[in-house]
């Protein structure tokens, strides 16, 4: 079975997962990027082990988001000729896709990282789309629980939903015994205004009052806002110790995790939030606003964590608590590192094959051997059957040369470095 996904940009969060679809038996695992990279970012990606072609690059900026429009996928897609296609999002290229599979009667599957909140302010139209799509759709993979329920909000049976989770390297994160915390405080992702690293500062400030001493802040990461960041430390020098780290690869960012006691996530709206996954793996207990996908899923109140609106008040009092009390602080870490474990690249590749072969009619462990976290608890035992499909039409000769206007690349071992440290996913 040949599938092939299409997505705008190789994500770093995800290259692990297209890695290990790569090797999976009886698959034939392809990728198509709409650009290699956006103007606003600069990710660092590891080592892409899998076939993945990228477009020739045509986008739209709208509010500073990207919109691509490939047409080149049309030709790439008649070469390749998958018996599913993937895509995850709805951007004209994603709809291009879909429109061939529609075409060649071809399975589809809908990919998504949104969530039932991140998608309330769709317009009508944008909301009409998806239930267009959805409707001819045979497969659905989430990446949360937010997204299973946005997918049942639309009228998708549940028994042809899987998970495939946004995750990270949960062993390279892991702290090890004894490991010397200096730092209070960590703030990690964009310093812009949608992630609020002032807020974080304030918080630090707050925290240091109630406390009485000194707090140290370690902030990670770049942006537009590092100027009045550091001008705003400057009046908070007596109670925060600041440290800028940067930008940081991602060979940097375990340490950087691990010299930390609490993480501070006070984003204004994350479909999920991967540092908090970082965070978690690292053993540390996350203060989140509920604006995260991540809030009451990954970090669940009271547990490994607090979710809170952002009131620094109120995220002060949640910061003096865990400094002050090492039990809690050690029964917070524990928890955290327990429950990022399901979130792991293996899981997420299975949930992408069992998408397909629900799609193609084929049984997948989604329908038989589910495991307890990859359907709702009360999701039937078996499939409820698939949706009607003909033949798919045969295959073209998959050894030819692709178009001139686009790039195909096999698996090379040289990473690339393209990556600011993200801590969100783009699907849209």
């Amino acid at each position: 079975m040949r599938a092939v996904l299409v997505t705008n940009l190789p994500p770093p969060y995800r290259v692990p997962i297209f890695n290990r679809l790569a090797s999976q038996p009886g698959l034939d695992f392809q990728a198509v990027f709409c650009a290699t990279r956006e103007p606003n970012r600069a990710w660092d990606l590891p080592p892409m082990a899998f076939i993945h072609h990228t477009l020739r690059e045509r986008y739209l900026t709208f509010h500073g988001r990207y919109i691509h429009h490939n047409p080149d996928i049309l030709p790439l897609l008649q070469r390749l000729q998958p018996d599913v296609v993937i895509t995850d999002g709805f951007n004209p290229t994603h709809l291009y896709a879909f429109l061939w599979a529609r075409w060649r009667q071809r399975a589809h599957v809908a990919m998504t990282d949104g969530t039932d909140r991140s998608e309330r302010s769709l317009t009508l139209l944008h909301q009409l789309a998806r239930r267009w799509v959805f409707r001819r759709s045979q497969a659905f993979i989430a990446a949360s629980d937010g997204g299973q329920r946005l997918f049942r909000a639309y009228g998708v049976d549940r028994a042809r939903c899987t998970y495939s989770w946004l995750c990270v390297d949960n062993a390279a994160f892991a702290p090890p015994p004894g490991a010397a915390r200096p730092y209070d405080l960590m703030f990690c992702g964009r310093l812009e205004a949608a992630k609020d690293p002032l807020f974080a500062l304030a918080v630090a400030h707050e925290t240091a009052r109630r406390l009485q001493r000194r707090v140290r802040l370690l902030v990670v990461g770049a942006g537009s806002l590092e100027g009045k960041l550091r001008e705003a430390a400057r009046d908070t020098v007596a109670t925060v110790d600041l440290h800028c780290h940067g930008f940081a690869s991602q060979a940097e960012l375990p340490a950087l995790y691990q010299s930390a006691r609490v993480f501070l996530f006070p984003t204004h709206g994350d479909v999920w939030g991967i540092v908090a996954n970082e965070a978690c793996a690292a053993g540390l207990p996350v203060l989140v606003t509920p604006q995260a996908g991540v809030a009451g899923e990954l970090v669940i109140e009271g547990r490994n964590g607090h979710v809170r609106e952002p009131v620094v008040e109120d995220w002060a009092t949640c910061a003096v608590r865990l400094l002050t009390d090492e039990g809690l602080w050690r029964a917070c870490s524990r928890h955290g590192l327990q429950r990022v474990q399901r979130y792991a690249f293996d899981s997420a590749a299975q949930g992408i094959v069992d998408a397909c072969h629900i799609a193609t009619g084929a049984q997948g462990i989604a329908a038989d051997d589910v495991q307890p976290w990859q359907l709702p608890p009360d999701a039937p035992p078996k499939a409820r059957g698939n949706l009607p499909r003909d033949k798919p039409a045969a295959p073209t000769s998959r050894t030819a040369r692709p178009p001139p206007q686009i790039r195909a690349t096999h698996p090379s071992p040289q990473p690339m470095r393209r990556r600011q440290h993200s801590d969100e996913g783009s699907l849209s």
